[in-house]
């Protein structure tokens, strides 16, 4: 496994995909946000034949910013994950006989 370093895609692929979740955070219909995802993409497209290390770097380090800044205060968690609001409802039947005696 390669490291994990600013300038791998893997980086602004995270970005990216950061970028996505806190623009949902923040938006409550599909199709404004779908809007704005656009807006991000366009953006990235934009930058994809940067080959510059510091131009790279300081655009790395604007979309990291921008991001913090941009946090929600009560982000949106899908329903069944961890947090969200049906996760670990429903709990399977235990399989283990009772404690409380022969019956």
């Amino acid at each position: 496994m390669s490291a994990f370093t600013p300038f791998s895609p893997q980086h602004v692929f995270s970005i990216y995909r950061r970028a996505l979740r806190t623009t949902l955070s923040w938006t409550i219909r599909r199709d404004i946000w779908r809007q704005e995802a656009l807006q991000i993409r366009a953006q990235l497209e934009s930058n994809k034949d940067v080959i510059d290390p510091r131009k790279i770097r300081e655009l790395i380090t604007a979309a990291e910013l921008k991001l913090r800044a941009g946090r929600h205060p009560d982000p949106y968690i899908p329903p069944s994950r961890p947090g969200g609001s049906k996760y670990e409802r429903n709990f399977p039947p235990s399989c283990e006989p009772p404690i409380d005696g022969p019956y």
